[in-house]
């Protein structure tokens, strides 16, 4: 018989409740587009539908390991979310907003983020 996952949950300790919860932010953190189209519950009929191609071409999509980051864009927004392109440094990461007309608000974002970017850790160490 089926368990409740909430009474399962219960049960689990602190520390295994951690575990089981940056698993999962992990996995969430990095999806293929498949896997995200799928959590988002869209099939790829729906998908094409609103990129106003059709549906093998979504598959292909899905596919390729290289795709532009115009494409990846457009695939981005028909899903309702928004393509970020980030650098990630020891320092810190730095939104790359050159990428699109998101790029003004990526660029702000970026300046009141709470981690230093590259050239302000840079900055800073030369003044220490």
């Amino acid at each position: 018989m089926a368990k409740n996952f909430k009474a399962l949950q219960a049960k689990m300790s602190p520390q295994s409740h951690a575990r089981a919860q940056a698993k999962a932010d992990a996995i969430l953190r990095s999806m293929s587009l498949d896997e995200l189209r799928e959590a988002l519950e869209l099939t790829q009929e729906e998908l094409a539908s609103r990129l106003k191609i059709k549906q093998p071409a979504v598959a292909k999509l899905e596919r390729r390991e290289d795709v532009r980051i115009r494409t990846l864009r457009g695939l981005i927004e028909a899903m309702g979310g928004e393509l970020e392109v980030r650098a990630v440094f020891p320092q810190g990461a730095v939104l790359l907003g050159q990428y699109g007309e998101a790029g003004k608000a990526t660029r702000s974002a970026a300046k009141s983020s709470t981690s230093p970017t590259p050239a302000a850790a840079a900055a800073r160490a030369r003044r220490t």
